[in-house]
């Protein structure tokens, strides 16, 4: 009952900046749809504002188990009419005997 939303993945192709670096290309991501995952509100929001007025809210978002996912942490995941940026690490958890439990990764939403 608790995995039952849905997510799309978005990774960004890498284009030259005008010194030969590479740079994410975030107008067109790759969209990557994703059924029968979790997403949770996570720690709240924080307010920073030093140099402007931001608020981050936290999310956490979990598979159920035996679910993995190519999920990056330089990837964004589109929930809820949200672009969240993926915090970290992705968290793979093992399972008994091999492959993946399930995963977790923290989410973050920079208003």
């Amino acid at each position: 009952m608790l995995y039952l939303q849905t997510v799309a993945i978005l990774r960004a192709a890498s284009l030259p900046d005008r010194y030969g670096n590479s740079k994410p290309d975030w107008a067109n991501p790759a969209r990557i749809p994703v059924r029968g995952v979790n997403v949770q509100p996570q720690g709240g929001s924080a307010e920073d504002t030093d140099d402007k007025q931001v608020t981050v809210t936290g999310w956490r978002l979990f598979t159920p188990r035996g679910m993995d996912l190519d999920l990056r942490q330089t990837d964004r995941v589109e929930f809820d009419g949200m672009v969240l940026q993926v915090a970290g690490k992705v968290a793979r958890w093992p399972a008994p005997g091999g492959g993946v439990h399930h995963i977790e990764a923290d989410l973050q939403e920079v208003d």
